[in-house]
Order: C-alpha cells, then structure tokens, then sequence
C-alpha cells in the first residue's frame, strides 16, 4: 500500500471493487531490478499487466517487452515502443500473428518445437529466434507445467535447423516458475543452458543470448529473497558456466514489476458460519476466482489483506467471492484469520495485487462486470 493508493483511496472512495496501482512503483521496481542485474536487458512479460499507463511508463525508461500475442505487440507499439525492443515470446502462435508481428518489424520469437519453427521460418524469415527449454520448478509458488519448453536434445536438434532453414539461432529461453522462492532454480537452469551452448558451437552454432525467465517474487504473506539475493546468484551462476565470455541476457519480469504497485479494494458481501458453534466464518468478498483472484487455484498465491479492524481480536475464516459457483472458494485451508468485528459492507484490501488480476477477469460472469482499474 503505497501512499499514493493511499491517498487514492481515503479521497475518491472508488466503487469496488477495482484495482487501484502506483505507477511510481512500478518505475522504482524496474530501477531496483535493473541495479540487481545491470548486464540483463529487461523484457516486461505485458500478461502480467498491460495497461497503457504501464507500457508507457517502461517505455520512457527504456524497457523492451515480452508480449505473448500480437494483441499485445499492438498494445506495446501504441505506447510507443520500437519493434525491435519487442520479443514475441509465446511458443504457440496462429501464422496471422506470425506474419503480422513480422510485418510489423518484430524481430525476435520464442519456440520449442519444429511445427513452429516452420512457421516461423515461413511467415518470419530471417528472424531471431530463440529455442524454450524445459527446466525444475521447485520452489515456485505457482509453477509451470511441461505445456511450454522441450528437452535439451531436442532443442539442439532445432537449434541447429533454426540455421539451415535460414533463421538466425539467437539463443536460449527457460522460466523457472512463477512467483519462484528458491534462486538455485536459477542457478541449475543456467548450467542446463551453459551445455547446449556448448553442444551447439561443436555443431558450428553460434548461440548468443541466454533469456532467463521471469519469476522473481514479490512479498504477499511470507518473506522472499530480496531481488539482490537472484542477482547475485544469477551472475554467479553466469560467470560460473561461461566464464568471460558471457553472453547476451534476457530477463522477462512480470510480477516483480506491477505486483507490489497495486491494491485491490474490495467490500465484504455476508459473513456467516455453517453451524451455529462452527468456529470458522465465511467471509464472502465481492471479488473471487471469477473476478480477477485466479492464482488462488489451489491456494498458492496467498494474498495479504488489510481491514479497518486489524490490531483487534482475530478468528478463523475461509474467504470465498461473490459468484453462483463453488469453486469461487479463495482460501479455505490456510489459515486465515480476519477480525471478528468484521462485517457486511466493510471495505478490505488486498495487498500486491497488480499481476495478473485484471487481465484474469472474466468478462460477465454471472453477470459481474469485470474490476475497475486506477492508475495513479
């Protein structure tokens, strides 16, 4: 909760519930990331959020863009910045994406299999690509799965045909999982790259960019390493495998950057119990999983929340929004606890919710207009 939110908040009152985020924040994270890694080029993952006020912001400080759909890229291009500082980094993309993309002077895509490498050697020819490779999630709050990325023999195997189809084969990508709390990830991903680079100048491939991933945490209720802690480790790891001759690197920060630079404002619907001695409240909220909170699948990205009775007596709770729907249950079985005085219509906020919540909103679900959004 930044000042600005703060003051925000306590003057307008907005409607809720809406998201509320500090465009300043957003500019300090990005200086504090690139002070942590200065030899890495920042890519902003735009899925993380893409609105307007943010993509300009990054542009004016020099930020280059991940985008993961040509809506994206059209959205990065409308704020300003070049095409050549856009990567298109979805490994799966329709060939009108493609060949727009590359119209548009985009030069850079992601890939991890051969069907795609054909499409791009077709519909962008001459492009930088850059292969994705499946590496460990552990200690990732909100991990990936094998939907993205291929194994490292494999990606040798394209690399190599990258060249012969007449691509230029750039270099290497991985992410190591959302929200990861562990730098070794990092490190153990960085030694997998540090082979097929070798692997591929035996074969008279010449790699020059290794594309880290996102990742980088933010604090939601528990503590994480600072953003030093990954640089640090992250640069050891480089000069580790690669010596002096350190190649290109790529970072694609999403969370780190908007996550800690928004509030969710929100208003308390019901609170109820199941049983007449039932110790546990239901605090229905009027913002769920439909509404925006889809990382809560699961109950792995755990959000702070802020209310005006906080400092009072406490007691358990399960949290759940507004919807028809029984999945649209938030927390249930990680011990929350909220004010008993809490009540109907009493305004809550949830604290680092500038990633991925407004672009997850569904759009009428049960007839909910998606989240208000503020950009202060």
């Amino acid at each position: 909760m930044t000042p600005k939110i703060a003051e925000f908040l306590r003057d307008h009152a907005p409607a809720t519930p809406c998201l509320v985020l500090d465009v300043d924040r957003v500019e300090e994270n990005y200086r504090r990331l690139t002070a942590a890694l200065p030899l890495a080029r920042v890519y902003y993952a735009v899925k993380a959020n893409p609105a307007a006020p943010i993509l300009e912001r990054l542009t004016a400080l020099g930020s280059s863009f991940d985008a993961a759909s040509w809506e994206e890229v059209e959205a990065c291009l409308a704020a300003g910045a070049e095409p050549d500082a856009i990567s298109y980094g979805n490994t799966i993309k329709k060939v009108s994406a493609i060949r727009a993309a590359h119209e548009a002077g985009v030069t850079m895509f992601a890939f991890d299999s051969e069907a795609e490498l054909l499409k791009l050697a077709r519909h962008a020819p001459g492009a930088r690509v850059y292969c994705r490779i499946l590496v460990e999630n552990k200690g990732a709050e909100w991990p990936l799965s094998r939907k993205f990325g291929c194994e490292l023999d494999m990606a040798r195997d394209l690399m190599v045909q990258a060249a012969e189809l007449g691509l230029d084969p750039y270099g290497i990508s991985f992410h190591v999982g959302s929200q990861q709390t562990s730098t070794a990830a990092y490190e153990g991903a960085i030694a997998r790259v540090a082979m097929l680079f070798t692997d591929l100048k035996e074969a008279g491939v010449k790699l020059r960019m290794v594309n880290l991933g996102g990742g980088y945490p933010v604090r939601y209720r528990a503590e994480v390493p600072a953003i030093d802690d990954f640089g640090m480790a992250i640069m050891g790891a480089m000069t580790k495998h690669f010596g002096n001759d350190l190649p290109e690197m790529v970072i694609e920060p999403g969370r780190f950057m908007v996550g800690d630079a928004g509030v969710v404002s929100s208003e308390v619907v019901l609170v109820s119990r199941k049983g007449k001695d039932d110790p546990v409240r239901w605090v229905y909220l009027d913002i769920g999983r439909f509404g925006g909170l889809a990382e809560t699948e699961g109950e792995a990205i755990k959000y702070a929340f802020r209310t005006p009775h906080d400092g009072a007596e406490e007691g358990p709770v399960t949290i759940a929004g507004p919807t028809c729907d029984s999945t649209d249950t938030l927390y249930e079985k990680s011990n929350y606890r909220l004010p008993l005085a809490l009540d109907c219509g009493d305004r809550v906020e949830l604290l680092s919710t500038g990633a991925y919540v407004t672009t997850y909103a569904a759009q009428g679900f049960n007839g909910f207009r998606p989240l208000a959004e503020h950009y202060v």
